[in-house]
């Protein structure tokens, strides 16, 4: 059976009283503010053995005591990923050091230590998960004075070691900006694709992300990535929905290949919580159709555009088309 993620109405929101008035604080009067999902946002639940798998999968991740990006960032793909067997894994923590206002993720000034045994957790995790390839995608770690460079490297050496046949994908911070913790986790690191998310367009920076996150420093750490390993691929995802113009999102993306960014995702910014930038427009699936051959035109390998892809989405198969297989997504459909 279809379902919808769950919006809040604004007609029921309305606390009643002359004129149609909400009765509270800001943080309701932003609730009844909330866009609806327009209709395309309908995903479904999984059954028989992929509910199987789903339970599994998320047995696992929780077992192992590890936290999943599909969770804490509250992915409306956790249920189509998890009932294949498949989960973006996130290591150093539970938080976040940085404060962005599109991210559900939790924010601290001072997180807790790192926890040594993570690597060897991990990589237990994925090898009793059988996967083909995996997602290590991290969050920033500001306090440390390599940005976690050095734990996100033990956590994918760990993974190999225990898996050699594991396709293995790092969707990393900006480390900001150190090249040189970046070198250091980059040598002879055994990658298929390294992702950092530009998020947003450059207009939108200091919108949308923390004040210590820009593209311009995001296009410097993906195009010293390309510069260190031009054996692996380079990702990069954009966001939608947070006030920018179609055009800038075209114009972005140029920006992103010009620096050797072979692969990209687009999709739809949907608000966590009330807490959280609202969301400025929903572009029409044929829209993201059109982003979608753009990015083509303008010399991408491999394009995931829809209104509910997310960067790690099928990361598996992007890479494969990366390399020359089927596309993704035909005509920007998840």
């Amino acid at each position: 059976m279809a379902t919808h993620l769950p919006t809040i109405d604004p007609e029921s929101a309305l606390g009643g009283g002359c004129g149609g008035v909400p009765r509270g604080g800001a943080q309701e009067r932003r609730r009844d503010m909330r866009k609806r999902l327009p209709e395309w946002f309908a995903t479904t639940l999984p059954t028989g053995t992929a509910q199987i798998r789903y339970n599994e999968t998320r047995s696992n991740v929780h077992e192992h005591g590890l936290n999943t990006v599909c969770e804490e960032a509250r992915c409306p793909n956790v249920h189509d990923c998890w009932s294949r067997g498949t989960a973006t894994f996130m290591v150093a923590g539970e938080v976040c050091t940085r404060g962005c206002r599109f991210c559900a993720v939790g924010t601290v000034k001072s997180p807790p230590p790192l926890n040594p045994e993570e690597p060897s957790e991990l990589a237990e995790a994925v090898a009793r998960m059988g996967l083909n390839h995996a997602v290590i995608t991290v969050v920033n770690r500001d306090d440390l004075l390599d940005g976690g460079a050095g734990h996100y490297r033990d956590c994918i050496l760990a993974v190999k070691q225990r898996s050699p046949e594991v396709g293995l994908e790092l969707l990393c911070s900006d480390l900001d900006g150190n090249l040189e913790a970046l070198a250091d986790l980059l040598e002879d690191l055994p990658l298929r694709v390294f992702a950092h998310n530009v998020e947003c367009v450059p207009r939108l920076d200091t919108v949308v992300r923390d004040p210590r996150a820009s593209f311009e420093q995001s296009l410097i750490i993906l195009s010293e990535a390309r510069r260190l390993r031009p054996d692996i691929r380079i990702k990069s995802s954009i966001m939608v929905g947070l006030g920018e113009t179609d055009e800038e999102v075209t114009q972005a993306m140029r920006m992103l290949r010009e620096v050797g960014v072979d692969m990209v995702t687009l999709g739809q910014y949907l608000q966590p919580g009330d807490r959280h930038l609202p969301v400025d427009r929903f572009p029409e699936p044929a829209q993201f159709q059109r982003w979608d051959r753009e990015a083509r035109e303008i010399g991408f390998e491999a394009v995931a555009s829809g209104p509910l892809v997310r960067s790690s989405y099928r990361a598996g198969l992007l890479w494969e088309e990366s390399c020359g297989g089927e596309p993704v997504l035909l005509g920007g459909q998840v």
